[in-house]
C-alpha cells in the first residue's frame, strides 16, 4: 500500500514538472513585444470647462397699466417688433360704485359752494361799483370766488377720472391707452381681451400686459459647480453652443460670477452671465437652452504629445517619456508639461519635434485562432 502511494506521488510530481517545462517552452516561442512610437505634433490646445444654461435678453421690460379695468382691445402679439410709443392695448375702466358715488357727491358739494360764493361775489361787486367798499375788500372776495371755481373744476375732473380713467388736461398721466416704453420685440402677451387688470402702485406690482425686450442684446445665463468656480474669472472668452441652432457657435465674454452659491440637488452652484457678441446677426429666441465652454487657457501652435504617452516616476511623480535611441531601444527623458485639454498636452521642454516616443501602454492585438 505504501509503495502504491509513493508511486502515485512521484507520478504527479513528474507530470507537474513536465507541464512546467512545456509552459516555459511555449513562452519562449512567443514573439517579443515590439513597441510602436509616435512623434510630437503642433496643436492648438484649449483648456476649458462647460456651464449649462439658457439664452435670455439682458433686460426685459414688463408693461403694466397705471389704471385698473378690463382689457378692451389688444393691438400686438408675441414675436412682433414694435417701437417706443406704439399702442399695445386699450383698457375699459369699470369704476368702483363707492368711489364713483363719493366723487359725484364731491362735485355736488363743490357746485353748492360755487353758487353761494357767486352770489356773494355779485353782491360785493355791485357795492364796489357804487364805491361803497374798498378795492382791497373786493379783491379778497374775488380771490375766494376763484378758489371755489377751481375746487369745482377739480371735483369734476376727479369724477371723470373715476368714471372713465382719464380727463382732459392730464395728458398721459392717466390714460386708458397703454403704449410701449422701448423699441424691441414682444416676448409674451399674458392677458387676453376681457381680462381684468390691476394698476401698478406702491402696494401692488400690477398686472403685466406685455413683456418686451431688445433681442439684439442677449446674454447667456448659466451655472457652474463649486469645483470649477475657482478656475474662472470675469472677462474670460466663452463659446456658446445652442441645441436648436446646429453647427454654429457664438462668441461671448464672461462678465458676471455670483458671489454667493445656491444649493441644488446637494451641490453648490454659482450663477454666471456672459454677453453675446453684438456683431452676430443670427436671430436667437429667448429662453433657448445652451452650453457655454469657458476657455480657461489657450495656446496656439504648441509642441504637444498625447497624454497617454506621458509616464510618471513612482517616487518623484515627475513626468517623463521614453524616446527611441535605437532599434527597440529607448532612453528615458524628463519633460516639463504645459496646458492640457485632456487628450493632448503641451511640452515646454525635454523633447524635440523629431523625437520618436514609445507607446508604453499599447494594447496587444487579439490572437487569431484557426479551426482545425
Amino acid at each position: 500500500m505504501k509503495k502504491t502511494v509513493t508511486v502515485v506521488i512521484l507520478l504527479v510530481i513528474a507530470i507537474t514538472f513536465v507541464g512546467a517545462l512545456y509552459y516555459l517552452y511555449q513562452k519562449n516561442q512567443e514573439n517579443p513585444v515590439v513597441y510602436a512610437t509616435e512623434t510630437p505634433s503642433r496643436q492648438t490646445i484649449i483648456k476649458k470647462t462647460v456651464a449649462t444654461g439658457s439664452i435670455v435678453p439682458r433686460e426685459e421690460v414688463l408693461i403694466k397699466p397705471n389704471i385698473s379695468g378690463i382689457i378692451d382691445e389688444i393691438y400686438i402679439e408675441a414675436g412682433q417688433r414694435i417701437k417706443a410709443g406704439d399702442l399695445i392695448a386699450k383698457i375699459r375702466v369699470i369704476p368702483n360704485v363707492s368711489t364713483l358715488q363719493s366723487a359725484k357727491d364731491a362735485v355736488t358739494t363743490a357746485k353748492i359752494n360755487l353758487d353761494n360764493e357767486k352770489k356773494m361775489f355779485d353782491r360785493q361787486k355791485a357795492l364796489f361799483d357804487k364805491g361803497v367798499i374798498s378795492l382791497n375788500d373786493f379783491d379778497n372776495v374775488q380771490v375766494s370766488y376763484q378758489r371755489v371755481q377751481q375746487t369745482y373744476r377739480s371735483a369734476q375732473q376727479n369724477f371723470e377720472i373715476v368714471r372713465t380713467g382719464t380727463t382732459s388736461g392730464l395728458g398721459s398721466a392717466a390714460n386708458t391707452l397703454i403704449r410701449s416704453t422701448i423699441d424691441g420685440m414682444v416676448l409674451d402677451v399674458p392677458v387676453k381681451t376681457g381680462n381684468q387688470v390691476i394698476e401698478s402702485n406702491n402696494f401692488n406690482d400690477g398686472t403685466t400686459i406685455a413683456t418686451l425686450a431688445d433681442v439684439n442684446k442677449m446674454i447667456f445665463e448659466g451655472k457652474v459647480d463649486e469645483s470649477e468656480v475657482g478656475k474662472i474669472r470675469e472677462d474670460l472668452p466663452l463659446e456658446i453652443s445652442i441645441g436648436a441652432i446646429e453647427n454654429k457657435t457664438f462668441n461671448a465674454v464672461l462678465d458676471y460670477i455670483a458671489p454667493k452659491g445656491i444649493s441644488e440637488n446637494g451641490a453648490i452652484q454659482f450663477d454666471i452671465e456672459g454677453t453675446l457678441n453684438k456683431s452676430d446677426t443670427t436671430f436667437i429666441r429667448a429662453g433657448l437652452s445652451a452650453n457655454a465652454s469657458i476657455i480657461l487657457e489657450r495656446v496656439d501652435n504648441a509642441l504637444a504629445i498625447k497624454e497617454a504617452l506621458v509616464q510618471f516616476d513612482p517616487k518623484t511623480q515627475k513626468p517623463f517619456v521614453e524616446v527611441e535611441s535605437g532599434d527597440q531601444e529607448f532612453t528615458r527623458k524628463e519633460i516639463e508639461l504645459g496646458v492640457s485639454d485632456g487628450i493632448y498636452v503641451q511640452v515646454l521642454n525635454g523633447i524635440s519635434e523629431n523625437d520618436k516616443i514609445k507607446i508604453w501602454n499599447q494594447i496587444k492585438p487579439a490572437q487569431q485562432f484557426t479551426a482545425n
